[in-house]
């Protein structure tokens, strides 16, 4: 009788492919539809941020933390904000606190949005993608309405913020607020609950919680994989122990703890929280204290190091700095959450179908400038 042989294939996934989520390739090794391999080539949006960040002054960096993650970048100006304030030992108006984290939390519900409605579309639920668009819009006119920017911000500024909130701000937030937490219930029914969704994601790529932690997964990755840990209450910062929230965590609600339907359904309750957190923020703002930010001229911290870490929507997303006392960083060295990422695909991809891969790239919600520093 004769035996049936299969030949391996090499295949490129990227760097332009429409679900990479960015300037990414994937070297593909397969026997038909079957991955044997899937090693990440990374590089091909490389821009050299980190040596920007020694060229520029502690001031005139902040602009470029915008581009560190496009898509939450707020989050990424309050990290190394934070960080040079504790280098230089600066402090930060109440109110300045408030609207950070406001911000942040409004920014941290756009990146969600974007992360499961890509997440939907890439495994072929087209219709959610437009839903999520929608609300991210209403964000951004939001976010507009405060710094006059919709992508790359430059609002959180070092002592502060660079504006306050115009008139009328906090019951805009308010009312979004009050729209949004009545669609969520509509997007579960329109694809969380969706049983072909369902059985596209639930396990698939389980990640457990050593190998969350030996690959050093962060935010949502890592929580999806049952590991109970957020900055904002494990490390607070800023107002956060000011605050009630829940850190949500997988439990294996449809598949294995830690599938891509974990990574998921972690995502959407997410946002939930934050418009929990906006709403303690709006209650609790204190409107009796004006100063929006510190009077901060010239920024010279002395010789020293400081790493500073904060809770942004794909997790962990740190600046180590090294100031040798003049008004540039000596070093700058940035940590963030897509990088670690990248790294498991390759485990957790091994056996998994080609059109797996996709999902798999989705449910980690990585971003290629996060990745190529």
């Amino acid at each position: 009788m004769a035996t049936m042989r299969t030949e391996e294939m090499t295949l490129n996934m990227g760097p332009h492919h429409p679900s990479t989520h960015g300037v990414l390739r994937f070297i593909l090794k397969t026997d038909g539809e079957i991955v044997h391999e899937c090693i990440p080539d990374v590089g091909y949006l490389h821009r050299s941020i980190e040596k920007i960040g020694e060229l520029m002054t502690y001031q005139g960096f902040v602009p470029y933390t915008d581009r560190v993650d496009y898509v939450a970048s707020m989050n990424s100006n309050l990290a190394y904000c934070l960080a040079v304030e504790k280098l230089a030992g600066i402090e930060v108006p109440r109110r300045a606190d408030f609207l950070r984290v406001m911000v942040c939390e409004l920014n941290r519900i756009s990146s969600h949005l974007i992360a499961v409605g890509a997440l939907a579309m890439d495994v072929g639920a087209v219709t959610p993608f437009p839903y999520a668009l929608r609300e991210r819009e209403r964000i951004n006119d939001i976010l507009e309405a405060i710094c006059g920017a919709r992508l790359t911000y430059n609002y959180i500024w070092i002592g502060g913020v660079s504006f306050d909130a115009p008139d009328g701000w906090l019951e805009r937030v308010r009312g979004f607020i009050d729209a949004y937490e009545k669609v969520i219930p509509e997007f579960n029914r329109l694809i969380t609950g969706n049983k072909i969704f369902v059985e596209r994601m639930r396990n698939v790529a389980i990640i457990s919680p050593e190998m969350a932690i030996n690959y050093s997964l962060v935010g949502p990755n890592l929580r999806a994989s049952g590991v109970d840990w957020d900055l904002r209450r494990d490390e607070p910062y800023s107002i956060y122990p000011e605050l009630e929230f829940k850190v949500i965590v997988g439990h294996g609600e449809r598949g294995t703890v830690g599938d891509c339907y974990d990574r998921f359904v972690v995502r959407v309750r997410e946002m939930e929280e934050s418009c929990k957190i906006l709403r303690q923020c709006i209650e609790k703002f204190p409107h009796d204290q004006p100063d929006f930010r510190a009077k901060v001229k010239s920024v010279k911290p002395p010789a020293g190091d400081v790493y500073v870490r904060s809770e942004a929507p794909r997790g962990e997303h740190g600046y180590y700095l090294v100031s040798d006392g003049t008004t540039k960083a000596a070093r700058v060295k940035i940590r963030t959450g897509s990088f670690s990422a990248m790294a498991v695909i390759e485990e957790v991809a091994v056996g998994t179908m080609i059109a797996d891969v996709v999902a798999i790239i989705a449910s980690l919600d990585v971003v290629a400038p996060e990745i190529d520093r």
